[in-house]
C-alpha cells in the first residue's frame, strides 16, 4: 500500500503537493517537501496528479472477448468483410467458429448475405456481430448452430441476408459467451489490469448477462482491479429482486450492484434507434424500433426503482429520448440516459429538470459522424449534443461502451473535447466541452482530504494537451484505495 505521495502537480497550475494516504483514505494534502522519502512513499517527480477514471459505460465481458475475435471493423465493404473471413478460415481449426466483430455495413456499396460468408468459410460456422452490437452477420451453419432459439419467420429472413438484429442478434450473442468460466475469467482480469494501465478505477458493467455469479466467482478468486457496478436486466429482475439485490448493495470491497438497464430502441448504424423522422430507404423499420414501449417501460421502472434499482435507460434515437424522459418525468424520479445521441432542443432542459444524466459516448460521434450525415440529414447539429446539454444544465457522464470503442477514457475525453479525429475538421465542432468539463464527467471523486486514494498521475497536464495527445496520454501511475493497480515509474519498477 502506498502511504503518501511527493511532489506532484494538481491540475489548474496550483503549487506542488505532498499527498498522504491511511486505509485507502486520503488523509493530508501538503505543500511539496513537507514528506520525507521513504518505504511507501512513491515521488512523482512534478507529474501531474488528478482523481481516478470511471467508464461509465462497458460490456466487460463482450470486451474481454472482442480483443480476442477476428477484427473487421476497418473493412470497406461485405467483400471485403469476406475475404478477411476466408484469411482466417485457414488458421481455423476445422468444424471451430469463426467469431469476428466491428463491421459498420451502413455506408457499404454491397449488402451483406449469408451466401457470402458460406463461400468465405464452407466448412465453418461463422458470426460477426456489428460494431454497435445491435446486428449480427451468420453464414447458414452458424444459423443452423445458434438459430433454434430464433422465430421461424425471422429465421427464414435471416437465411437470405444472413442479418439478424435487435433480440435475435442479442441472443446469438449470450451464446458466444460459452467460453468456460475461467478462461472468461482470465480474460476480464486481463482487461482491468489494461484498463488499470490507461488510469481507470472503476466501471459501469452492463453486460447483458445474470452477472451476479460472475462477480462473486472473480472475486472469490481474488479479482480486485477495478471497481465494478454491474447492472440487472428486466428478464433478471425478479430473479435480483428474489436475491434481495438493490443498487449499492456490496458484493465485495471493489464490487456492487448498479442500476436496472432497459433497452428501448436499436443503434444509428443498424438503422434502428427510433426516431420521429424517417430513414432514407429504409423500408422495413421507417423511424427505427421503439423495443419498449411506454405503456410497458414505466411499469418496468416502477417495479425496478420500488425495488431500489437505480434506473437505466438505453435511448439512441430523438423518439427514444423523448418517451424516455416522459416515463422519468410520469415516474417523478430521475435516472440515465445511455446514450442520449440525437435530442429535440426542446428535450435538452428536461435532463436537468427531471434529474436524469445523459451517459454518453463520444467517441461513438468520431465513429459514426458520417453515417449521422446519411440517415440523420439536417439533424446532426442536435447528435452527440454534449455542449447543448451542458449548457442547459444537464449532468453528462462519460463512457465507451466498450466493445463499441475502446475501453479507454482518454480517447473519450479527446473525442469531447476536440470532436474530431484522424485530422478530420471537427464534427460540429461547437458541440465541444472544456478538457475541466470532460475529466468531471470522467471522475467520481476529487483530490481532497476525505476521498477514497483512488487516483491516477500523468505525464502531460490533460488541461492543456491537444486532441492526439489526450488520446495517448501516458498514464504513470495507477491508486485503487492507495494500491496500486499499475505503475510505470522507475522507483516502483525496481521494487
Amino acid at each position: 500500500m502506498i502511504r503518501a505521495i511527493r511532489d506532484a502537480r494538481p491540475l489548474g497550475g496550483h503549487a506542488p503537493i505532498d499527498v498522504t494516504i491511511a486505509d485507502g483514505v486520503i488523509t493530508g494534502i501538503h505543500p511539496a517537501g513537507t514528506i520525507a522519502a521513504g518505504e511507501g512513499v512513491v515521488d512523482l517527480d512534478g507529474r501531474f496528479l488528478l482523481p481516478g477514471l470511471w467508464d461509465e459505460h462497458v460490456h466487460l465481458t463482450q470486451w474481454a472477448q472482442h480483443r480476442r475475435r477476428l477484427d473487421v471493423s476497418g473493412a470497406s465493404s461485405a467483400r471485403d468483410v469476406a475475404d478477411r473471413v476466408a484469411d482466417a478460415r485457414a488458421h481455423a481449426a476445422p468444424g471451430d467458429t469463426i467469431v469476428g466483430g466491428g463491421f459498420r455495413d451502413a455506408l457499404w456499396p454491397d449488402a451483406p448475405s449469408a451466401a457470402l460468408l458460406d463461400a468465405a468459410a464452407p466448412d465453418h460456422p461463422v458470426v460477426l456481430v456489428s460494431a454497435d452490437v445491435h446486428c449480427a452477420w451468420l453464414n447458414s451453419a452458424a444459423l443452423d448452430r445458434f438459430g433454434a432459439e430464433l422465430p421461424v419467420a425471422e429465421l427464414a429472413a435471416a437465411r437470405a441476408t444472413g442479418l439478424l438484429r435487435e433480440e435475435a442478434a442479442f441472443a446469438v450473442t449470450r451464446q458466444l459467451d460459452a467460453a468456460p468460466d475461467d478462461v472468461l475469467d482470465e480474460w476480464v482480469t486481463e482487461a482491468a489490469r489494461e484498463a488499470a494501465a490507461r488510469g481507470v478505477v472503476g466501471v459501469v458493467d452492463l453486460e447483458m448477462r445474470w452477472s451476479l455469479d460472475d462477480w462473486r466467482r472473480r472475486t472469490a478468486a481474488g479479482f480486485d482491479g477495478l471497481r465494478v457496478e454491474f447492472g440487472v436486466y428486466p428478464q433478471h429482475l425478479d430473479r435480483a429482486i428474489e436475491a434481495g439485490l438493490r443498487s449499492g448493495a456490496v458484493i465485495s470491497e471493489t464490487v456492487s450492484v448498479g442500476p436496472l438497464k432497459v433497452i428501448t430502441d436499436g443503434s444509428l448504424n443498424t438503422r434502428t434507434a427510433y426516431c420521429c423522422d424517417p430513414y432514407p430507404e429504409e423500408a422495413e423499420h421507417p423511424y427505427g424500433l421503439l423495443t419498449v414501449p411506454p405503456c410497458d417501460l414505466h411499469p418496468l421502472l416502477a417495479r425496478a426503482s420500488e425495488a431500489g434499482f437505480a434506473l437505466a435507460v438505453h435511448a439512441i434515437g430523438d423518439g427514444a429520448n423523448r418517451v424516455a424522459l416522459d416515463v422519468f418525468h410520469k415516474l417523478g424520479r430521475g435516472g440515465r440516459i445511455e446514450h442520449a445521441q440525437l435530442l429535440h432542443d426542446s428535450d435538452l432542459a428536461r435532463f436537468a429538470a427531471l434529474g436524469v444524466i445523459a451517459s454518453v459516448q463520444p467517441e461513438h460521434a468520431m465513429d459514426d459522424r458520417d453515417v449521422a450525415e446519411r440517415f440523420w440529414p439536417g439533424r446532426t447539429r442536435r447528435a452527440f449534443a454534449l455542449r447543448s446539454l451542458l449548457d442547459a444544465g444537464a449532468t453528462i457522464v462519460l463512457g465507451s461502451d466498450a466493445p463499441v470503442a475502446p475501453l479507454d477514457p482518454w480517447v473519450a475525453i479527446a473525442a469531447a473535447t476536440t470532436r474530431s479525429r484522424d485530422g478530420r475538421d471537427p464534427f460540429h465542432g461547437e458541440q465541444a466541452i472544456t478538457p475541466a468539463e470532460a475529466l468531471a464527467a470522467s471522475t467520481r471523486s476529487l483530490v481532497a482530504v476525505g476521498e477514497r486514494a483512488d487516483l491516477v498521475a500523468v505525464e502531460t497536464d490533460p488541461l492543456t494537451a491537444s486532441g492526439d495527445a489526450l488520446r495517448t496520454m501516458p498514464v504513470a501511475l495507477t491508486l485503487l484505495g492507495g494500491r496500486v493497480t499499475h505503475a510505470a515509474l522507475p522507483q516502483l519498477a525496481r521494487s
